[in-house]
């Protein structure tokens, strides 16, 4: 009897933990049947909304996902360290954004249908919330070319060594000789259109131009599209030759005549390296371009961004510290690699520090890559290159453009140490013009901040565009 009862007490209990472990399954399963799938929403800076568009998906017990911010041109970047956990206050999803400096999390509850709470990065929090509604709309781009094009569009294809350079070429109709210029991009690797944030400003610029009379060849950067790397890390310097090359294949068309540059940030430095050496290079404009030393340019820009972002007082001090004794210890001459390598990971543990991310959440495979940045060739030769002796050799015509707004090469210290080296070389051809209102990339802007490129529907401004052309037209050299 007694053996009997304990055979009933050992089965009923294996029932209740069966159906115990029934009821923990259907929680979880109806917890993740509630979160996986697509969000939409928005996190809400003040002034400067950010949408996002977020998948979730669940593999076995293993949760992975990504994040569209259509703004920013960002698609599919990958989330981490993903939690989904019912609480007493409801079922809690925390994610973060992998590799992303300032660790953006998000971290909210479930209720009704949405996912709320708050957004967290660099020490700053805002709210945010998504619904399984369909509400990102992605950025129109008005400005974007359609056809028919009342130009002919060629693909090309060139050499620089070992590096196989291609790009697009736009012509005019007729037999020519028409003006040519050549459009060189700014910093990062950047295809034949410049495509940033969902806009494509060279092909706007390309199709505005050559509407006009004038061709236009634009080339994807070294390493992406159809170009080749160069064998090595490469820097300006490197770039300049590229540019070399794809003058010389434009002066062998006899469709073209005078040929120009074009350049965009880093790439108006590269236009005057070149125009500084070469008797074939007939004018240059440079579009936001550098005019001083890359140590300064990024100092005064840290500094713009800080002020527009609303970061002051010691924060703002210690950050600009911080920066000088970065540029210090890249720059140095006497310091072994490991060494360097380990100052550089320190500081950005101190940066992260200072923005709001203590050590012990610091992610040390996120510190390494935004080391790594730092520590390339083309940093360290940019720190230093001091491009005012290159616009003292210059003698071609020269139009140089600013926007007021730039938070990233600054219209006051660049535009007018251009201007002076230009006038020390004795070339009175040069037009100078600050454009009220515009920001990087030649947009009317309200801040400048990077985080408008991509909210901002206009491509590059009618203003901008038109005073490109006309001055292109005006030159007779």
């Amino acid at each position: 009897m007694q053996s009997n009862f304990h055979q009933i007490e050992s089965d009923l209990l294996k029932t209740i933990l069966v159906i115990v472990a029934m009821v923990v399954v259907l929680s979880i399963s109806y917890a993740e049947n509630r979160v996986t799938g697509h969000w939409e929403g928005q996190i809400e800076i003040p002034g400067q909304p950010i949408a996002v568009k977020i998948d979730l998906t669940l593999n076995d017990s293993d949760w992975s996902g990504t994040i569209d911010i259509p703004a920013q041109g960002a698609k599919g970047l990958p989330l981490s360290d993903i939690l989904v956990v019912e609480e007493d206050s409801g079922l809690r999803v925390k994610f973060s954004i992998r590799g992303v400096p300032g660790n953006p999390t998000f971290d909210g509850k479930l209720q009704d249908g949405a996912i709320s709470g708050p957004f967290s990065q660099s020490g700053a929090t805002f709210s945010f919330r998504l619904s399984r509604d369909s509400v990102v709309k992605d950025p129109a781009r008005p400005q974007e070319p359609k056809p028919p094009f009342p130009y002919k569009i060629e693909q090309a294809a060139f050499q620089n060594g070992s590096v196989n350079l291609a790009g697009t070429l736009t012509l005019p109709q007729g037999d020519g000789p028409f003006p040519a210029v050549l459009l060189i991009s700014g910093s990062g690797l950047q295809d034949r259109d410049e495509t940033l944030v969902g806009h494509k400003p060279f092909w706007v610029l390309a199709d505005h131009l050559s509407r006009a009379g004038i061709a236009v060849l634009r080339v994807d950067d070294p390493g992406i599209g159809k170009s080749t790397p160069h064998p090595k890390p490469a820097t300006t310097a490197d770039f300049a030759t590229d540019v070399e090359a794809g003058v010389a294949f434009l002066k062998k068309d006899d469709r073209i005549g005078r040929v120009g540059l074009i350049g965009h940030s880093e790439g108006g430095l590269i236009a005057a390296i070149v125009a500084s050496r070469s008797d074939t290079v007939s004018f240059i404009v440079l579009m936001a371009g550098p005019g001083v030393p890359g140590a300064e340019l990024l100092r005064k820009q840290n500094e713009r961004i800080f002020d527009a972002a609303g970061i002051a007082g010691e924060r703002k001090q210690n950050l600009l510290m911080l920066l000088d004794r970065l540029f210090t210890i890249l720059t140095s001459e006497d310091m072994a690699a490991d060494e360097r390598r380990k100052e550089v990971e320190e500081i950005v543990r101190k940066q992260l520090e200072i923005n709001g991310v203590p050590r012990v959440q610091q992610n040390e495979a996120q510190v390494r890559t935004l080391a790594e940045q730092s520590l390339t060739p083309w940093m360290r030769y940019f720190l230093t290159f001091d491009p005012r002796p290159a616009f003292e050799k210059i003698r071609v015509p020269v139009l140089a453009l600013n926007g007021e707004l730039d938070v990233q090469v600054d219209a006051e210290q660049n535009l007018t140490a251009i201007a002076a080296a230009l006038e020390k070389g004795g070339n009175r051809n040069v037009t100078v013009h600050r454009l009220p209102e515009h920001n990087h990339l030649f947009q009317r802007a309200k801040t400048g901040l990077i985080n408008e490129y991509g909210a901002i529907e206009e491509t590059l401004s009618p203003r901008a565009l038109d005073l490109i052309r006309d001055w292109v037209l005006s030159v007779r050299q």
